[in-house]
């Protein structure tokens, strides 16, 4: 398979029939070269999608109140899709009260047992005062109840590419079938602020007041300098102190996740400082203009063998100013893919690394449709990938 030239990328061939590589040759980037206490972290331009720094961010955690972002998420899908209104009201059941009220010990938006309180006020009191009642009256009044709304926050995190994460309930208390990778949180976040720009904006109100309460957001970067307008903490015993945060500065996005960390202290002294270095610290680099051909898949049975592959847009990465490390990239599909193939249809993906980062993850696309192709060639084609699979079997016996 061949990638096309562009800048120093460079390809050959490689790889076995159901995965195609592509080799890249050294381009400027360096190691992360950055060092936190937080032992789960991600950071993640938004514009490119480009992953600036890991650690361990694929491991599974504990989300605690940070679960409440996908709880918001399913409540901003319902209104984008006119199920619900912001003016709409749901009532505080005794459920809600008791487990999420104050008196449970938790965060609360200090609701009233059975008053209606609307789907706006709601929102507020879940993602500025971190209200556990206020996510369970959400849940009861969308699903039914806690449960309910536990299977439906699974198949939207599925829906989503949340593959690894599985949700429990919709306020984050500590469950063993509750649990979240710090790539996936940063996903979701990446969701929220691009699907719902008019109500994203929920997440960077500095305060809130219900039942005569004033309370403060819990997002400590609110409140420094840095350009910061969203999203949310959490803590518990089993996650540590937590964070999902994102700043805006000169017209570049960037979104953290931060997890495991001893105190609120610790959480927002590293969260500010892994966002001071992603700013300044990166800058742009374009690997394929639109329209270029990325690379190719093999295809099965098709009126040709090869089909080309390109990205929705541009493909851009952000590395280190004035780095010297290698970029490498491949091409992953499972293959060979069978025709016939729609044009635009989404058949491969585009993954860069730099250094030990996965740096992008890019859809790609089939740049043109292929027809099923002649029963002679769809024969020759049956025939090279029963070889190819007895070759590979008898290669991987010991």
């Amino acid at each position: 398979m061949l990638l096309q030239n562009h800048n120093c990328f460079r390809a050959g061939m490689a790889g076995v029939a159901w995965l195609a590589l592509a080799a890249v040759s050294p381009c400027l980037a360096q190691a992360q070269g950055f060092q936190t206490i937080a032992p789960y972290a991600i950071l993640m331009d938004a514009d490119t999608r480009t992953i600036l720094f890991e650690r361990a961010a694929d491991e599974l955690v504990a989300p605690a109140s940070t679960a409440k972002l996908l709880t918001a998420e399913i409540v901003f899908h319902e209104i984008a899709e006119g199920r619900l209104k912001l003016a709409d009201e749901f009532t505080i059941s005794e459920n809600a009260w008791r487990k999420g009220g104050a008196t449970a010990g938790g965060s609360s938006m200090f609701a009233l047992v059975n008053s209606r309180v609307s789907i706006e006020n709601l929102l507020q009191g879940l993602v500025v005062q971190s209200g556990n009642d206020a996510a369970i009256a959400l849940a009861e009044g969308i699903a039914g109840s806690e449960g309910a709304f536990a299977t439906l926050m699974n198949r939207r995190a599925s829906e989503l590419g949340m593959a690894k994460s599985t949700f429990a309930n919709p306020w984050g208390k500590g469950d063993p079938a509750q649990k979240v990778t710090a790539r996936e949180m940063v996903m979701l976040a990446d969701h929220i602020i691009r699907s719902y720009p008019e109500l994203y904006k929920y997440f960077g109100e500095k305060e809130f007041t219900w039942n005569k309460i004033k309370q403060a957001n819990r997002n400590p970067l609110l409140f420094m300098d840095i350009g910061a307008d969203g999203l949310k903490t959490g803590n518990i015993d089993e996650s540590g102190f937590g964070l999902v945060g994102s700043a805006l500065q000169g017209g570049q996005r960037l979104i953290l996740v931060v997890n495991g960390l001893k105190s609120a202290k610790d959480r927002a002294e590293e969260a500010r400082k892994i966002l001071q270095w992603g700013f300044r610290s990166f800058e742009p680099k374009t690997l394929f203009n639109a329209g270029d051909i990325v690379g190719s898949a093999r295809l099965f049975g098709g009126a040709q063998t090869e089909v080309d592959l390109l990205a929705d847009g541009p493909v851009k990465v952000l590395v280190p100013r004035g780095s010297s490390e290698r970029l490498s990239a491949r091409i992953v599909y499972s293959g060979p893919i069978a025709a016939p193939i729609a044009q635009g249809a989404s058949i491969a993906r585009l993954l860069v690394q730099r250094g030990s980062v996965q740096a992008l993850d890019v859809p790609l696309k089939s740049a043109t449709s292929v027809e099923v192709g002649t029963l002679p060639r769809r024969a020759y084609d049956a025939g090279l990938e029963l070889a190819t699979d007895l070759i590979r079997r008898n290669f991987g016996k010991k």
